[in-house]
């Protein structure tokens, strides 16, 4: 009597639904594969839900393993959601460049003990102002929160390159005050004409201490010139090769 009372058969959607919200659940962790789990959860999730639904009528048993399905799918969609988000923000802090600590004007080098106290005393938005790092001076150092330091050290116009175009020399230092290895690249770099056109430094054929490329260690300085063509008013910084927007910008012509 029992067996014909409770003979139902049990709830395939329930059965499908659990089966898909463990593939889900599995690879939700794993890079790119877990834009599936997504899919593959969102399904069983519905499947499971159906299957609850069919219990409740008293249509198909299971109402256990239906459940369960469901809460393994949510759990699943959860943790894709979870680990993509965590990727998103390290992607963006890997191919975003540090941001900027702080700037030192050639007058804040002068006069660094009395700039100090001042600042110690402005208001937020006078220090925000202070501290901003756009059209700066020659001469003006960026501090970036990797603790690598950027100076545009000088300028040097007028030179001739070996088509008779026009060449202008951007001599800049960078020093490693951090504690890890830190790169330098002639690509951190771009110039930009009156017009706002951004181009990379250009071949010149005189030149005898271009930056390079490379690595800095800790506590370490380099120093090269940069050579962008003639008309060009502005030396752009970008803390990674990949960021649109400049990190600093000093005004050279």
């Amino acid at each position: 009597m029992s067996e014909q009372k409770t003979g139902l058969a049990t709830s395939g959607t329930a059965i499908a639904g659990l089966v898909l919200g463990i593939l889900a659940a599995v690879s939700s962790w794993m890079p790119i594969i877990n834009n599936f789990s997504f899919v593959l959860a969102l399904v069983g999730a519905v499947l499971a839900i159906v299957g609850v639904v069919g219990t409740l009528r008293g249509k198909k048993a299971g109402k256990g393993l239906a459940i369960a399905a469901l809460i393994v799918n949510v759990v699943a969609i959860a943790i894709v959601l979870g680990t993509q988000s965590a990727m998103s923000a390290a992607i963006d802090e890997a191919t975003s460049g540090p941001g900027v600590a702080g700037v030192t004007t050639q007058d804040d080098a002068d006069t660094d003990a009395d700039t100090n106290d001042a600042e110690k005393d402005a208001p937020a938005d006078e220090a925000s102002e202070q501290a901003s790092s756009t059209d700066l001076a020659v001469g003006s150092t960026v501090d970036l929160e990797n603790g690598l330091s950027v100076t545009v050290d000088s300028v040097e116009t007028g030179l001739t390159n070996y088509d008779g175009s026009a060449v202008v020399g951007v001599h800049v230092t960078y020093a490693n005050n951090g504690e890890e290895t830190a790169s330098y690249n002639t690509y951190d770099w771009k110039g930009q004409d009156a017009d706002g056109a951004q181009e990379y430094s250009t071949y010149y054929s005189e030149a005898t201490d271009d930056l390079g490329s490379g690595t800095l260690a800790a506590g370490g300085t380099k120093s090269g010139t940069l050579y962008f063509e003639g008309g060009t008013t502005k030396a752009l910084y970008f803390g990674s090769i990949v960021e649109s927007e400049p990190t600093a910008s000093w005004v050279i012509e």
